[in-house]
């Protein structure tokens, strides 16, 4: 991949071969931000599991202390009082069987994270094959389906993530701006590190933490030594 002179620039100063400390990481990270915008910190963590197996999957939530510094719209599918209960804690979109009509016909997609409540999931699974794709279909361990809708909401909007592995058993997830410093990345990230290292399942082998990269958006990635991270 051809790469600009900034990104060019910005790499020279990442040592490829080293496996930094968190906090170095993250400070690197910072300096070799290339946007004009303020960018996104993600976590890349590749796990020694083999997400093939359904009792090696990895897949969780969890509520990162200084969010990710970004406007989540939530849309929720409920019924009488608890769709009351959804637009007042501050749901984006409520609705039931019109929404999923919407979704269909328009293929409207203007949301970020699905909640639903327990009675609405038979509903909710007519979209499934098009909100599973991408990553919306609501889950009980992700704490998505679920009748306390005012808790998940003011979770999600306080940041409230969800991480899960890919086909290549990697996790990747948001952990906050650029614009955050250190000091609160680093408390995201070891949030995120903490959650992840308590979902590993049992019938895991080996090594648990293969291998930790963060990165801003469109900025080299720094790797982070996966043995000085809380196992």
């Amino acid at each position: 991949m051809k790469r600009g002179k900034k990104y060019a620039d910005a790499a020279k100063l990442v040592d490829a071969g080293k496996l930094y400390e968190v906090n170095d990481a993250i400070d690197l990270v910072q300096k070799t931000s290339v946007t004009k915008f303020d960018s996104m910190v993600e976590a890349h963590i590749r796990l020694g599991v083999d997400s093939r197996h359904a009792d090696q999957q990895v897949r969780g939530a969890v509520v990162l202390p200084h969010g990710t510094g970004r406007k989540v719209r939530v849309l929720v599918f409920a019924k009488g009082e608890k769709a009351t209960e959804a637009e007042a804690a501050g749901a984006d979109f409520v609705g039931a069987e019109e929404l999923v009509t919407k979704i269909q016909s328009e293929n409207w997609f203007e949301f970020d994270v699905v909640v639903a409540t327990p009675d609405m999931m038979g509903t909710v699974g007519k979209i499934g094959r098009v909100l599973g794709p991408k990553g919306l279909m609501p889950n009980p361990k992700a704490g998505t389906v679920t009748a306390d809708v005012t808790k998940a909401i003011n979770d999600i909007k306080a940041g409230k993530i969800e991480y899960r592995l890919d086909k290549t058993n990697i996790i990747h997830v948001p952990i906050g701006k650029v614009s955050f410093g250190t000091e609160k990345l680093a408390a995201n990230f070891q949030t995120l590190i903490t959650a992840v290292i308590k979902a590993k399942p049992a019938a895991a082998k080996g090594t648990y933490l293969r291998s930790i990269t963060l990165a801003s958006t469109m900025g080299p990635g720094v790797k982070v030594n996966p043995l000085r991270v809380n196992e």
